[in-house]
């Protein structure tokens, strides 16, 4: 039996990647694996959090093995759990990266657990060069790229970027695979009435954290455009702010669309996922950068076309005219896709096509890119 440690966030913490990660170890172990998840007791302090708070009230996913173990900004604790990783002898330890704040920590992590001699490092890299930058980012990414002895991109801009940092090791793409532990899409009009939503004659969705990078001010704009608001749509904004909540109330505000759009500015539990996205007829994602996103694969999930700006991995996700549109980051480019959309009367089309493409984004993909590469890796040493 095939031994895997994933050092990730993962429940109680929140999040994409927890929830990604969960769902990755079950496919491991229904593939046979011995599976356990260390993650973090402390992830970023408080101070630097941009959130409400960094833990889920969810209940434990069920049948996974999961130790709080990692403090992120205490060196001490990282000599203390890589020695422990060691002691493991896991056939892998699948390392998932997203930050650069996190370098010294898993980079530390990762050269301790390797020095058992039978471990090797597989980084699943989410983000190399973070949508926010700050001084050092880079050279903290080039230090994690020298713990790892291989690499899973989920899209070509990581992949690229993985090639130049670290061009001697194994690079593997492979999409980020469906959300598809949120449970089954509801009838369209129970999940309006669940959440409460005025009557319109279609409905708009931007789904997830609200920060400034993922472009909602942009979306706002499009919502504005007269061309849009005479389809008499409505939009739903889910997810919680990481920024200035005024300056979007105020552009609201400014742009007279309060009748328009309903906010829950909150994060939404997992179990109230599937309201949003089975209400919507159109997923908007105006973000100004990105590498891939995992709002994309939920939308695949519940079979629902998008409308994404031509930025980061993306465009790889989306294709233009079939299952959604790809666009510029502009509000005309935006409210253009969401006229065509409605006006055209694509629901039927796109959504054939999602359902379709959707084949394409499974987990045993994942689970196959990372047994290969552990084959090559072991069987190289």
């Amino acid at each position: 039996m095939k031994q895997v440690v994933l050092i990730s966030p993962a429940h109680p913490l929140r999040g994409g990647i927890a929830a990604s990660t969960e769902r990755l170890a079950l496919q491991l172990q229904e593939e046979g694996a011995d599976v356990r998840i260390i993650s973090f007791t402390l992830q970023y302090p408080a101070c630097l959090f941009p959130g409400k708070t960094q833990y889920t009230d969810d209940p434990a996913p069920a049948g996974l093995r999961i130790e709080t173990r990692i403090n992120a900004i205490n060196p001490f604790n990282w000599i203390k759990t890589g020695r422990y990783l060691a002691s493991l002898n896991a056939d892998v330890v699948l390392v998932r990266y997203w930050l650069p704040f996190m370098a010294p920590a898993l980079g530390t992590l990762s050269r301790l657990a390797r020095r058992n001699g039978r471990s090797r490092i597989i980084a699943l890299v989410d983000n190399l060069v973070p949508h926010e930058h700050r001084p050092g980012d880079k050279l903290l990414s080039r230090w994690f790229t020298g713990s790892a002895d291989a690499f899973i991109a989920m899209s070509h801009t990581v992949r690229d970027q993985l090639r130049q940092f670290a061009p001697q090791k194994p690079v593997v793409y492979v999409p980020h695979p469906l959300y598809d532990h949120y449970g089954a899409a509801l009838p369209r009009e129970e999940a309006i009435r669940q959440l409460g939503l005025p009557p319109a004659a279609g409905y708009l969705l931007f789904f997830g954290f609200i920060r400034a990078y993922k472009g909602l001010d942009i979306l706002l704009r499009a919502l504005a455009e007269p061309s849009v608001r005479a389809l008499k749509l409505h939009l739903m904004v889910a997810g919680e702010f990481y920024g200035n909540e005024q300056e979007y109330m105020q552009l609201i505000e400014t742009l007279g669309i309060n009748d328009c759009l309903t906010l829950h500015a909150q994060y939404i539990p997992s179990g109230n996922v599937r309201y949003y996205f089975s209400a919507a007829d159109l997923v908007v994602q105006p973000y100004r950068s990105a590498t891939q996103s995992g709002i994309s694969q939920l939308a695949y999930h519940f079979e629902k076309p998008m409308v994404v700006t031509e930025v980061g991995g993306l465009p790889e996700i989306v294709a233009h005219g079939q299952s959604g549109y790809v666009v510029p980051v502009d509000e005309k480019a935006i409210a253009g896709a969401i006229v065509d959309f409605f006006s055209g009367q694509r629901s039927a089309e796109f959504g054939a096509a999602v359902r379709e493409a959707k084949q394409r984004f499974s987990w045993s993909a994942m689970s196959k890119a990372l047994w290969d590469l552990n084959d090559k890796l072991h069987g190289d040493a």
